[in-house]
């Protein structure tokens, strides 16, 4: 029997696009069973603390501190913003600093967009959970919040609805620490063993050079499948930004930022201190 791997990401097009060449079985899985499912980021933010129903698991690197001691942090899969980032919207314009105090709807406080907000202004947070996608925008059509803070699929879509930019988190992280800004990446569990970790990291970074490689055919798939996202062109721009070169590895800055956030997070006293991040081979 081979051995399995279970693997739970969100159901958002990046982390679809990096494992849809392992769901179809269009790449060497090195005799390994991946059974993939999915849920929402602070979902699998918890599901990966309690350390239980999977061996493969979609996180925010802010939560990393949390989960080290039973999981590495792979190589590949991250989600890394050049310059960019998820942003903070409002039906009115402000100013970042006129955040502090005020009502945010947040997609669950375990997030690094979470994280990072917090150490740019200290605001209210309200947690408006990423599922229905909508829920952001109706809490802020119905006056519950100030402001909504947006990641995802969601940080391409507020235009749509006339609402005003407050700040994008990424852009300012580079601003000021001159680093690209790691999102999200995959854990695995230690428990799996070296052999087992290296194999199905080689067949993670196999999927996602196979999505590279095969664009076109990849965003056709994610739109049979439906989403957030209704045209080949949003997807393109979503893939651009979120699905790339970082994604195949975090790289020297990649992997620096991932150290400067999580150091910034312990020092503002969002995080827990932590050890060096412990990567799993890159096989």
């Amino acid at each position: 029997m081979s051995p399995t791997v279970r693997c739970t990401i969100s159901p958002d097009a990046d982390d679809l696009f990096m494992f849809r060449a392992i769901t179809l079985g269009l790449v060497d899985a090195e005799g390994l069973d991946f059974q993939v499912r999915s849920d929402h980021t602070d979902a699998l933010n918890r599901l990966a603390a309690r350390g239980a129903d999977t061996d493969l698991c979609a996180i925010s690197i802010a939560w990393y501190p949390r989960v080290a001691r039973d999981w590495q942090l792979m190589p590949n899969g991250g989600s890394v913003g050049r310059g960019y980032g998820p942003v903070v919207v409002a039906r009115e314009p402000l100013a970042p600093a006129e955040l502090a105090g005020r009502r945010v709807a947040v997609p669950g406080t375990t997030t690094t967009a979470y994280v990072v907000l917090r150490l740019l202004v200290d605001f209210e947070p309200v947690v408006v959970p990423i599922t229905p996608p909508e829920a952001a925008f109706e809490a802020l059509d119905r006056g519950e919040v100030d402001a909504a803070l947006l990641i995802h699929e969601g940080r391409l879509t507020w235009e749509r609805r006339g609402l005003h930019a407050v700040v994008d988190i990424g852009a300012w992280w580079g601003e000021a620490t001159g680093l690209p800004l790691p999102l999200g990446g995959n854990v695995i569990r230690r428990a799996l063993g070296a052999g087992t970790i290296a194999r199905a990291t080689r067949v993670v970074g196999r999927s996602i050079r196979h999505g590279l490689a095969h664009r076109d055919e990849a965003i056709a798939w994610l739109l049979e499948r439906g989403g957030m996202l209704k045209t080949a062109g949003e997807l393109d721009r979503y893939l651009g930004m979120y699905a790339n070169a970082d994604t195949v590895d975090y790289g020297e800055d990649g992997r620096a930022a991932i150290a400067e956030l999580l150091g910034r997070g312990a020092a503002a006293g969002l995080l827990p201190e932590a050890p060096p991040v412990d990567f799993a081979p890159a096989g």
